[in-house]
């Protein structure tokens, strides 16, 4: 099966002559204002610029068996209430994908309005606890909106995602 990304003219069959193999990189996120939602898109733009095939998912539609076979993956959640995860569909998600991620490399991203990213520290102690990597040794957080510099900081995440 042949697979392009028009977007950047790169195909499946370039890959493989130049001895890479296609990743599969799935970056799931909940956004409230479209910050986190932006920062999603950018680590999926970054990955596919890599050549990896990539899905990206609301977290009301991730499909956990699919993660289950994930090497790496993007989760993207901003900072609510006393700086915690969303409660109504995020942490739901993770207290179901908290015993599937041993062994997996996870980038983390999200915004926040209010605190010092207390909540993002809390989610990186969370997905070590599980026996996950922190893709970087720590999330990317924004400000509200993403700046150019953390768009890109996505970018290059959704790189590194792609080469795993």
């Amino acid at each position: 099966i042949e697979v392009c990304d028009w977007s950047s003219d790169v195909c499946s069959s370039d890959l493989r002559k130049r001895g890479k193999r296609m990743s599969n990189v799935y970056v799931v996120y909940w956004s409230g204002t479209g910050n986190t939602q932006e920062m999603a898109m950018a680590i999926a733009d970054g990955a596919k610029e890599n050549g990896a095939e990539v899905t990206v998912w609301n977290v009301d539609e991730a499909d956990i068996e699919e993660l289950k076979k994930a090497k790496a993956l993007a989760l993207g959640c901003p900072s609510m209430g006393a700086e915690q995860l969303e409660e109504a569909s995020m942490e739901p998600f993770m207290c179901d994908l908290d015993s599937q991620i041993n062994g997996k490399t996870i980038a983390l991203f999200g915004s926040y309005g209010w605190g010092d990213g207390q909540w993002m520290k809390d989610w990186e102690d969370r997905i070590a606890s599980d026996g996950a990597t922190v893709l970087n040794g720590e999330g990317i957080i924004a400000n509200n909106e993403p700046s150019q510099e953390i768009i890109d900081e996505c970018r290059e995440a959704g790189k590194a995602l792609a080469n795993m």
